[in-house]
Formats: C-alpha cells, structure tokens, sequence
C-alpha cells in the first residue's frame, strides 16, 4: 500500500498539533514531508513540541513544490481557505481544519476547483466520526426514531478573558469559532431549514468585547432546531451535548467525549412522568477517555485520496453546511 505524502500548512489552528500527531500515529499510511509555521517567531514557540520535533519545516512554497499527495490546512481560521486553494491549485487533496473562512463564495470556488480536478476536500467536522453520533445516524436511517422534529446541539466551554477577545475577528465570535461543530450536526440530521434565526451576544465579562455568547435557531416544517455555543460556562465542557428528538425515540448524547455517554428512551418502554433512560455502552476503547478522536477521520481521508472510496461529505454537501454556519453567525 502506498503510503500518501502529506504535507502541514499552518500551525496556528487550535487542533494543528491533534492533526499532525494524528497522522504522525500512522507510519503505514502517511509519510509526513514537512509543516510550514507561519513566522520564525511562531517556530520558535513550537519547535520543540512533541509533534513537530522530527518534522522538516519548510516555507510554504517548499511544501507545494515537494510532492505531497495532500495536505493539512492548519492555520489561523480566516486563512484556511486562501491556504487550502493553493494546494488545489496545484493538484493536491486537502484536509481542511474548521470552519470554511468568512466568504462563502471564496470557498464555493475552492470547491468547485476541487471537483473539476477530482481532489478530496475534507473539512475537519470530527464529531461526523464521534461512535455514538455514528450510531444514531445509522438508527435514525433505519427509521428507528421516527420522525425526528428537533436536535438540540450545545458546545460550551470556560475560556479565558483573552482567548474570548481573541474571537472578535470572527463573524458570530464563538458561533463561528466552536458553534460550527454544533451547526454541522443540526445539518446531519435535519438538512437545510427554511430560516434561520441568529442570537449571538456578548456578554461583556472582564471587560470582553466579542461574541462569546451563541445561539442560533433552524426553522423546519416540522419543528425547530437549536444549535449553541458559549466561551464563559464553567464547566461547560463536560455538559457539551447532543439530543435527538424523534417522534418514537430519543437520543441524548452527554458529554460528547472525554467519556461519551449516550442515553436512550423508546416509545416501547417510556413512561411520560418517570425517567426510563437506558445507557448505550460501547465496547472498551470506543466512547472512553482512551478514544482519539481524529483517527477514524483521518484514515477515511486516506481512503479517498487512495481513491478506495467517495468522500461521503462532498462538494455540495460541505457547501450547504457552511452557508449554514454563516446563516447561524448572522451572515445572511
């Protein structure tokens, strides 16, 4: 099996080093050619962590010009795309860290040059890949919970007062930054909604001036959906959800990793005024604290560079999901 040369073009994204130790953990499948940081200051701040010890670094237009097969798009967010369409550019498939840019039409002509040429185009939605969000899709597929009216997504966190200012670039602060995961899997599960209604807010703590407050409602015919995300909930990581509504079912994942646990009602066996939950356990590695979270990502991305299989997120479909990340930061 031929090993894909890939190439690491940015490092200022929050999960450049989750990315690269990634790949650095599969030897067999990828040959990792060099990383490019964005500035001698910004080398010298990580060169002697662990993932980027042994790796060359090269300029950006030596990572280009060395034959990689594709490439990991790790910079600052509002670069990723103008960084991802040289790699296109030149024929080579790229992992794309999250969310797309602010310009929705920049990114529609990265894809649309991505797909003349056949290059994959994955972008970085890990939780597309989480087990337990894998297993609803498979149940809810299959009918098993109905009609499903609603999906209420959170992912809330504690940063500090800096790293919140940190967002204000970014159009719907931490709806762009972090609510975007939730906005991907409202799409997974409803498709696109006919409106959208866009809350965000800033809370003004220490003095904060950006958006560190999300919340975003998904109009359907047959409900509303719910995706949010704030910077200042203390212990907000560990209350991170996901909840499927159906018409015969629900399912309640809570916290989304770091464990996973997932709960489950039917019809069959609820009763409308006693909690009948049952847990959903997975096998030992799967859902735990031991469970890594890029792996499977990663190796499907292999999967499709190799051509073994069609990226099963294509070019429409990355699309449609980030014109609705935008709708959800308040750009119409």
């Amino acid at each position: 099996m031929k090993k894909i040369r890939i190439g690491h073009l940015g490092t200022l994204h929050d999960h450049s080093t989750g990315m690269l130790s990634t790949v650095l953990q599969y030897p067999d499948v990828f040959e990792v050619v060099g990383y490019v940081p964005e500035s001698e200051e910004r080398y010298r701040e990580i060169k002697d962590t662990a993932c980027y010890r042994n790796i060359p670094v090269m300029t950006e237009r030596e990572l280009l010009d060395a034959g990689c097969d594709a490439i990991e798009v790790e910079g600052y967010e509002l670069d990723l795309v103008r960084q991802a369409r040289k790699c296109v550019d030149r024929g080579i498939h790229v992992h794309i860290d999250k969310p797309a840019g602010a310009d929705v039409e920049e990114f529609a002509a990265l894809l649309k040059v991505a797909e003349a040429k056949n290059l994959t185009v994955q972008m970085s939605y890990m939780y597309r890949y989480n087990p337990s969000i894998k297993e609803a899709l498979r149940r809810a597929r299959a009918g098993e919970f109905g009609q499903i009216y609603e999906v209420d997504a959170l992912m809330n966190t504690h940063h500090s007062p800096e790293k919140r200012e940190w967002m204000k670039p970014f159009p719907g602060g931490i709806m762009f930054f972090l609510g975007c995961h939730m906005v991907d899997l409202v799409y997974l599960f409803k498709g696109m909604p006919e409106n959208v209604v866009a809350l965000n807010r800033g809370s003004g703590m220490d003095g904060v001036t950006a958006i560190d407050q999300g919340c975003a409602m998904f109009e359907y015919r047959d409900g509303v959906s719910i995706a949010r995300a704030t910077s200042t909930e203390v212990g907000g990581y560990g209350r991170r959800q996901l909840v499927l509504c159906g018409s015969r079912a629900t399912w309640e994942i809570m916290p989304l990793e770091n464990p996973t646990r997932t709960f489950y009602t039917h019809v069959d066996f609820a009763d409308a005024y006693a909690n009948r939950r049952r847990e959903i356990t997975f096998p030992d590695g799967v859902c735990d604290v031991n469970f890594k979270r890029y792996d499977e990502m990663m190796l499907e991305f292999a999967r499709c560079v190799r051509g073994e299989m069609v990226n099963p997120f294509g070019y429409e479909y990355e699309l449609n999901v980030h014109k609705l990340v935008m709708r959800a930061c308040g750009v119409v």
